[in-house]
C-alpha cells in the first residue's frame, strides 16, 4: 500500500507544478497584455485574452482535480456529528464512486466532443480550437486516478483498517 502512496504522491506532484506552470504563464501573458495597453514599446498581442481563458480552464479542472486527493471539496457536514462513524464511511465511499463516475464522463464525453470540434481560434489561426476543450477529459483521467485512491481508502476504512498517509 506505500508505493501506491508514493505513486499518487507522484502524480499529485506533477499535476501541482503543471498548475504552477499554467498560473505563471497566466500572470505572464496578463501582464504584458495590460502592459501593452498602457506602455508604447511593450506589444498587445491579440491572443492574450483566449490564450488566458484557455489556460485558466486547465488550471481550474487540474486543481479542482487535486483537490479530490485532498478531501477539499465542498461538502455538507451539518449532521456528520449525528450519524454513526460507519455511516458517514459508507457516505463517503458512494460520494467518491458517484465522482468517479462522473470523472467517466467527464473523460468519455469530453473526448468525443473534443473529436468533434472544428476550427481555429480567430486570434491564433494556426491553433486548433480543440485545445479549449481538452481540460474536460483530462480532468476526467485525473479525477480517476485520484478517485481510485480515495475509494481503496473508504473501502479500508469501512472494513476497519485506516490507511496511513
Amino acid at each position: 500500500m506505500q508505493g501506491m502512496k508514493k505513486f499518487y504522491d507522484i502524480i499529485y506532484k506533477i499535476v501541482m507544478f503543471i498548475c504552477k506552470i499554467l498560473l505563471i504563464a497566466d500572470i505572464l501573458i496578463t501582464s504584458m497584455a495590460i502592459l501593452g495597453r498602457y506602455v508604447p514599446f511593450i506589444p498587445d498581442p491579440s491572443w492574450s485574452e483566449e490564450m488566458v481563458l484557455t489556460l485558466m480552464s486547465y488550471m481550474a479542472v487540474l486543481s479542482a482535480a487535486l483537490a479530490i486527493r485532498r478531501k477539499a471539496h465542498i461538502r455538507m457536514t451539518s449532521f456528520d456529528k449525528y450519524l454513526p462513524d460507519k455511516l458517514l464511511k459508507l457516505l463517503d465511499l458512494i460520494a467518491d464512486i458517484a465522482v468517479f463516475a462522473l470523472a467517466f464522463v467527464m473523460l468519455f464525453y469530453g473526448w468525443q466532443y473534443v473529436q468533434s470540434v472544428k476550427g481555429f481560434y480567430p486570434s491564433i489561426p494556426t491553433l486548433s480550437i480543440r485545445y479549449k476543450f481538452y481540460p474536460i477529459p483530462l480532468a476526467g483521467i485525473v479525477m480517476i486516478i485520484f478517485e481510485i485512491e480515495q475509494i481503496i481508502d473508504d473501502v479500508f476504512a469501512l472494513s476497519g483498517k485506516e490507511v496511513k498517509a
